[in-house]
């Protein structure tokens, strides 16, 4: 009876064994490569898989989408401008078969790749586009980089440049070069209220010229608008013409 017992006890021990390395169970975002003496049969999941224990193998695949932080890259930009840069990668994989079978470790190698695309896509361009047309930076290295993960299965979805660093020397001549950049705008404002204030006062001196009425009612106001201020100097304009006149009969 003892024996009876023991046998069934190895038995039972032997079909839980069994079992256990036949049944396995994907959850839905999952996917399992499925190799038979080594040799590819097929992608299966999710569910409950069954498989033949010590003949077929089978290697999980997450189908979620991964993010992955490219570390900070030293970029030289065309305009000669060291700078520190780094970004975020969003990608997952879309075949299961050639993530697994193409490439040693798709996730290392895709971090390999974005770091290099990033340093020869920026580098490219001068540091006022990176700094201001970042959306067309993420669009330049998103694209290359699905183009040349589209072999191992992995579609990249979107990067992000995150930091763009600067020496402080750098940011100093950043600043000196806005701070100009603003002075020069102010001037060549002033210089247009100038000219136009110059064409104004030409167009009233004409109509003015053209009525002698006109220019002796502007001269009241101006004594009108003098008298008004509390001050204790007065002050009475001499017309021009009238000083004209006396400089004339003087010379003669």
């Amino acid at each position: 009876m003892t024996v009876g017992y023991v046998a069934y006890l190895v038995v039972a021990l032997v079909v839980v064994m069994f079992l256990s390395a036949a049944i396995r169970i994907l959850r839905e975002y999952q996917r399992g490569v499925v190799f038979t003496l080594g040799r590819f049969t097929g992608v299966k999941g999710p569910g409950l898989i069954l498989l033949v224990p010590f003949i077929q193998q089978m290697v999980r695949v997450d189908l979620r989408v991964v993010v992955q932080d490219v570390p900070p890259q030293d970029v030289i930009s065309r305009d000669n401008v060291s700078v520190k840069v780094n970004a975020v990668l969003y990608f997952r994989i879309v075949d299961a078969e050639r993530a697994i079978i193409q490439v040693e470790d798709f996730m290392a190698a895709t971090n390999q790749l974005a770091q290099t695309t990033l340093r020869s896509v920026l580098g490219k361009h001068e540091l006022d586009e990176m700094l201001a047309e970042r959306d067309k930076l993420n669009s330049d290295i998103q694209e290359i980089l699905d183009q040349r993960t589209d072999a191992w299965g992995i579609k990249v979805s979107n990067v992000e440049i995150k930091h763009v660093d600067l020496n402080e020397s750098m940011i100093r001549a950043i600043a000196k070069q806005a701070e100009a950049e603003r002075l020069r705008r102010a001037k060549v404002i002033n210089a247009d209220g100038e000219q136009q204030a110059a064409a104004k006062l030409v167009e009233a001196g004409k109509m003015l010229a053209a009525e002698p009425q006109a220019m002796q009612l502007r001269y009241f106001e101006a004594l009108h608008d003098i008298a008004g201020e509390r001050s204790s100097t007065v002050v009475f304009p001499l017309p021009v013409d009238l000083l004209s006149q006396f400089l004339k009969q003087q010379g003669k």
